[in-house]
């Protein structure tokens, strides 16, 4: 049966981004308002839903060969965060408050354009190897400034007080973060090999979090207070990037 377009009553996930981005309330989900662009375009493109089900109005996908293209909303502000994939990682990433121009990547990236031309076409992309990545330290405001982003939006929504939480932390905001399976993890290098012995974290419902320790021990905190002075307790005296087991 076709999902209707109706537009989104106040119970709907939708209605929580209602202020910033009156065309996708609209057209009933962020699918049909991206597939509206697409088809204006001439681009040809079939947008799917993404799952899980909450994310129907609020989350689109689409893909071809090894090829993918996830679109979301920030929460809070205007910002369509285009995620590129090859083979399931993400290669290319980056937030446009226009519509058009996130239809527009999404064509170029499923039509085969690199990274370097994806973001010499569309410079809201920011690069999903940061320059210079190769050097301990390099790259860590790139990678906190890209986590901060996907962590605003649902995909990774969760994690998002947790993230921000740990960036006013001098000692964690020096790491380079990221996520993997739902946690949130730390390294003294941007690009492998990654550290192992740091601690990471991750959301686990109704405001409690899980933290793991590098010797694989578990502990549930409550709060992103106390979740971030156990993980600052759990570091390695010397936890500076490019210092320590790799």
């Amino acid at each position: 049966m076709p999902e209707e377009h109706t537009d989104a009553q106040p119970e709907d996930p939708l209605h929580a981004y209602a202020e910033f981005y009156p065309e996708v309330l609209r057209a009933g989900s962020l699918r049909h308002a991206l597939q509206a662009a697409a088809d204006r375009a001439g681009y040809g493109l079939t947008i799917e839903l993404m799952p899980p089900p909450r994310w129907r109005h609020i989350v689109a996908r689409a893909r071809s060969g090894n090829r993918s293209v996830i679109v979301s909303m920030t929460l809070g502000r205007r910002s369509f965060s285009v995620d590129c994939r090859a083979d399931g990682a993400r290669t290319a990433h980056g937030g446009t408050a226009e519509l058009s121009e996130a239809a527009g990547a999404l064509h170029s990236w499923l039509q085969g354009l690199r990274v370097p031309g994806l973001t010499a076409q569309w410079p809201f992309f920011g690069s999903g190897e940061p320059s210079g990545a190769g050097e301990p330290g390099d790259g860590v405001p790139v990678r906190w400034r890209e986590l901060r982003a996907a962590a605003a939006g649902p995909l990774h929504a969760p994690l998002y007080e947790l993230v921000e939480a740990a960036f006013t932390e001098p000692r964690l905001r020096a790491l380079s973060p990221g996520t993997s399976h739902d946690w949130l993890r730390f390294s003294r290098r941007v690009t492998a090999p990654l550290s192992t012995d740091l601690p990471m974290a991750r959301a686990i419902g109704n405001g409690r979090y899980r933290v793991r320790t590098h010797e694989g021990r578990m502990h549930e905190t409550t709060g992103t207070s106390e979740t971030i002075a156990l993980i600052l307790d759990c570091l390695p005296e010397n936890q500076s990037p490019g210092t320590g087991p790799s």
